[in-house]
């Protein structure tokens, strides 16, 4: 079982593949999407949960969504049918950071992806040239609340705490326009979701060959949880405008 199934089974119940809410979803792209936006693209898309939403919400609406993962492609495609989007939803296999569209987005998504670019700021020069005039970006990405213990760092990365994050997207040329600020109960639920759909699915699979590795993982990753960076690991999305074009 590689990282791109485990993954595929801990978000089971939990399909945004992010510390957030449906409301704080549903709030995150009514904000993000400019009014008369018609051109939404997810770079990173995974399951594709993000454009799914905004499709259902703005009938008019097309998106494209860019990921390396052919399962997860898949998955966005069958979820697509089942709703009834799929011909207003185009998928791309290959490297976001290459990923080189024939137009401009009114919104361009980056959430929970940023690893795929090699951090935060390349992130948004990867969304910036994917920006129509007027548009917008939504990232999402972690940062320290409380000062991080080394074993957490190692594990995360050398994120900064929240008022450096936002000094140093705004020093990179963008201004926050609005934002989020995950929740307690929504960091502590995502982790529930994640390690409890993992370790369920091995419990009601005890004779598939993947079974001991599945709860194996659940338990390590729950531990490591609630042992090294709960109380330091935060996450926050923000909605960025260029500050000149």
């Amino acid at each position: 079982m590689n990282r791109e199934q485990i993954s595929r089974l801990a978000h089971a119940d939990h399909p945004i593949a992010a510390p957030l809410d449906d409301d704080s979803v549903r709030r995150l792209l009514e904000r993000g999407i400019p009014r008369g936006g018609d051109r939404v693209l997810d770079l990173g898309c995974g399951g594709g949960e993000w454009l799914l939403r905004a499709l259902t919400t703005h009938p008019r609406l097309r998106a494209e969504g860019v990921d390396i993962s052919e399962s997860a492609l898949a998955h966005a495609r069958r979820t697509a049918s089942i709703r009834g989007l799929q011909e207003r939803l185009v998928l791309h296999r290959e490297d976001a950071a290459d990923f080189a569209a024939l137009h401009t987005f009114d919104l361009v998504i980056s959430v929970g992806a940023t690893h795929a670019f090699g951090g935060l700021l390349a992130t948004l020069d990867a969304a910036r040239k994917h920006l129509a005039p007027g548009g917008r970006v939504l990232v999402g990405d972690g940062f320290w609340s409380h000062e991080p213990s080394p074993d957490a760092v190692e594990m995360l990365g050398d994120l900064a705490d929240l008022p450096t994050t936002v000094d140093r997207v705004i020093s990179d040329g963008w201004t926050p326009v609005d934002g989020h600020i995950s929740t307690r109960r929504e960091l502590d639920d995502y982790e529930w979701a994640w390690t409890g759909s993992l370790a369920s699915w091995a419990l009601d699979h005890p004779d598939d060959p993947d079974s001991s590795q599945a709860l194996t993982a659940a338990t390590t990753h729950r531990t490591e949880w609630l042992r090294v960076y709960r109380d330091a690991f935060g996450f926050v999305c923000l909605i960025l405008r260029p500050t000149s074009d």
